[in-house]
């Protein structure tokens, strides 16, 4: 054993912020990864995958900062790396047969025995190394080849006969295409000869499959056009026949350009929905632009998380992280709140930024023609949402169950026992629930059907707060007498 007599230091492993966790907001996003870097390429299509951490959803999905190839990234990135909140649930439809062309590249250098092969979205499983033109090298006992952080391939040569003077390589194989995706894959569909769901689709997959209800639908990069953002609207309402949520849909800046432009945008996009939040323009961190939606989703499952995972708070004049609004050129827009109120006025909410890049809108797309507060205020539709799925969920174990006095009483019981406990904990106004004779006659009864009734009532945001504030010379008078006394 050493002997130390010295004053030391040693650099330890950072620790990794361990994500909020909430399912309020469970985020479902729709759209491509790299599968080509994935543990499995060939599992990971048109399947919901959770994930818990940046970690996981890189082994399982792959990881790219190419956004606009590899939309799916940009939620992985801002869901962990920028806001840290979990699980996310994402559906590649990105296919390792489907969306692929053939690989070739030679004359690539080596130099002290390491080569890079450049391109992106190259398969590891059949690439397939030379030296020269010529020679077939074989992985393991000639070369290592693993994935770059750019998603490039790293290869180091193993010391082989194949491989003692060797200066340049070729390779060839099968590298991803995206660029082969379409909105019809994003769409998605059923096949009825195979029984197979494809695209928005697989939704469907979430609840039987992971247990759990879908919060927030989104694809970003995708969402911005009006057949795919009109079939994300339809999803949000009865998954499985019984569960709603609610989507972040992107508009398209490239054709929005200009505030005062929104609202024929979202007139000609054909968007009036209350389950809908329609979000302009996009955001920018460093290098990075995101799509709206991705980010706004990952506060506002962030912002539902520091409330005990109830959505009760207006994921508005909430912080996004983010360091400039742009447009998909990369042109910044600055607004001020004269300019955002119009915006919101168009129900779409932006980005201002207020001592920090702020989400700034409270009302859902089918505001201005739609002003019932349950369906216009995004925190009111959100809980209503909620709370239908939460009474699923927990009571869903007494169907079938006898008909009787018991099964009544225990439904109304432990219902009001839980909105007394949210309206105490301020998260509700208030609510109670209730079993009414006159809506359950003994037909209905006999019929197997019971209908219970709930009155509730959700806190809308204080969207405008204002003091009147009057200049009271008597005050000024008193303050001078008072001096001269």
């Amino acid at each position: 054993m050493a002997y130390n007599h010295r004053i030391d230091t040693e650099e330890m492993a950072t620790r990794l912020t361990v994500p909020v966790q909430g399912t309020s907001a469970l985020q479902v996003v729709v759209g491509t990864c790299p599968i080509n870097m994935a543990e499995d390429p060939g599992a990971v299509t048109n399947v919901p995958i959770i994930t818990y951490s940046f970690t996981e959803a890189q082994k399982l999905l792959g990881y790219s900062d190419d956004f606009k190839q590899y939309t799916l990234c940009q939620s992985m990135d801002v869901s962990y790396r920028v806001f840290s909140v979990a699980p996310v649930i994402f559906i590649n439809v990105l296919d390792a047969v489907k969306h692929k062309k053939v690989f070739s590249k030679e004359g690539i250098s080596v130099k002290d025995r390491k080569a890079s092969i450049m391109e992106a979205g190259v398969f590891l499983n059949n690439l397939e190394l030379k030296a020269g033109t010529d020679t077939p090298l074989a992985a393991g006992v000639d070369y290592i080849a693993e994935f770059n952080t750019s998603g490039g391939i790293d290869i180091t040569l193993l010391t082989s006969e194949k491989t003692a003077d060797i200066t340049l390589l070729s390779a060839s194989g099968e590298q991803l295409d995206p660029s082969k995706v379409t909105k019809e894959d994003i769409i998605g569909g059923y096949d009825a000869a195979t029984g197979k769901e494809t695209g928005l689709e697989v939704i469907r997959q979430v609840y039987p499959k992971l247990n759990l209800v879908p919060g927030l639908i989104l694809a970003p990069g995708w969402s911005q056009d009006p057949e795919v953002a009109a079939v994300i609207a339809a999803k949000t309402r009865g998954i499985n026949g019984v569960f709603h949520c609610e989507a972040a849909i992107d508009m398209d800046t490239s054709k929005a350009k200009v505030y005062t432009a929104l609202r024929e945008a979202k007139e000609a996009a054909g968007i009036i929905n209350e389950h809908v939040i329609l979000l302009w323009p996009k955001v920018r961190l460093g290098t990075k632009v995101y799509c709206f939606s991705a980010v706004w989703a990952a506060m506002t499952a962030y912002t539902d998380a520091r409330n005990n995972n109830i959505p009760m708070k207006s994921p508005s004049n909430e912080l996004l992280n983010m360091g400039a609004a742009v447009l998909d050129d990369g042109t910044e827009v600055l607004l001020d709140t004269t300019q955002a109120e119009l915006v919101n006025s168009f129900g779409v909410v932006t980005a201002i930024n207020d001592n920090g890049w702020r989400a700034w809108g409270n009302n859902t797309a089918a505001y201005p023609g739609i002003t019932d507060p349950k369906d216009r205020w995004i925190s009111c539709r959100r809980m209503m949402s909620w709370y239908r799925n939460h009474f699923l969920l927990t009571f869903k174990e007494k169907v079938d169950n006898p008909g009787n006095y018991r099964l009544i009483e225990s439904v109304v019981d432990s219902e009001n026992l839980y909105l007394n406990s949210l309206s105490h904990s301020g998260y509700i106004a208030g609510g109670v629930i209730s079993f009414q004779e006159d809506e359950n006659p003994i037909t209905s009864i006999l019929d197997g059907n019971i209908i219970f009734y709930t009155k509730i009532a959700f806190w809308v945001p204080a969207e405008y707060i204002k003091n009147n504030i009057e200049f009271d010379p008597e005050i000024l008078a008193g303050a001078i007498g008072g001096g001269a006394a």
